[in-house]
């Protein structure tokens, strides 16, 4: 289908192109992930090049060519989340959520969910207490990736074996590969302990603005976790974490 469209979004990524244009990754509700053109915004005179700043959520005229890349002819600003660009802890757990949502979900596969827990996110990182180190062991992003697994249909079975569906027995292991956490008697995985497990039953159930604290011991196992689980339903690993890695 060709011709101008009318959505909102939120920018994740910004590109140059050229001496004054740029190339963003946008998230939709209705499209999903669209790679569109900003023409001429890096041109000093621009009025539209700060409205488009990554993690910004903007109202868009987008107009669908023949190309894989849109258009934007139009840009309103609904929140800038300037204070998530500024503070380098929260512009990376920004930056690494934004990976694992454009890694998780294909271009063409919206979901209107995962478009507001995405808004959700970047309204409470603009206050958020984000460090300045070990970003990925931060429950926040912690807790955005989990969700989105959830999301994507994929979150990991917590109360039952994911085994072999064992009810009422301890689990002891976390297995990508099943699905979950995993009996004594079922193979695979990494050791998790009882306030792991705990941990990320939290972390799935609240809200992103009520994310609990973890202790270092208790985050590094779940980060090893969701990391498994992105590997295993999407194939990578957040490269965005390994660049920041003891920053």
């Amino acid at each position: 289908m060709h011709g101008s469209y009318k959505t909102e979004a939120v920018v994740l990524r910004s590109m140059r192109l050229g001496e004054a244009d740029r190339v963003l990754h946008l998230y939709t509700p209705s499209r999903g992930r669209v790679g569109a053109v900003a023409k001429g915004v890096r041109r000093t005179r621009s009025r539209v090049g700060g409205r488009l700043e990554p993690f910004s959520h903007v109202a868009l005229v987008l107009h669908e060519g023949r190309g894989e890349l849109h258009t934007i002819s139009g840009v309103d600003t609904v929140a800038t989340h300037h204070e998530v660009r500024e503070q380098p802890g929260r512009a990376r757990i920004a930056g690494a959520c934004g990976e694992a949502l454009l890694r998780l979900f294909a271009e063409g596969d919206p979901s209107p969910r995962v478009f507001a827990a995405l808004c959700r996110l970047l309204d409470v990182l603009d206050g958020y207490a984000a460090p300045e180190r070990d970003v990925a062991l931060d429950p926040l992003l912690l807790a955005f990736q989990l969700k989105l697994h959830g999301l994507a249909g994929f979150a990991p079975r917590l109360a039952a074996c994911a085994g072999c569906g064992a009810e009422n027995v301890p689990l002891v292991r976390f297995s990508a590969a099943a699905g979950g956490a995993v009996c004594g008697a079922c193979p695979g995985g990494i050791a998790l302990p009882p306030d792991a497990l705990e941990a990320l039953a939290s972390l799935l159930r609240a809200p992103l603005a009520d994310v609990p604290r973890l202790s270092a011991g208790v985050a590094t196992t779940v980060a090893r976790c969701a990391s498994d689980l992105n590997a295993e339903h999407g194939g990578f690993r957040l490269r965005s974490l390994a660049l920041t890695a003891g920053r």
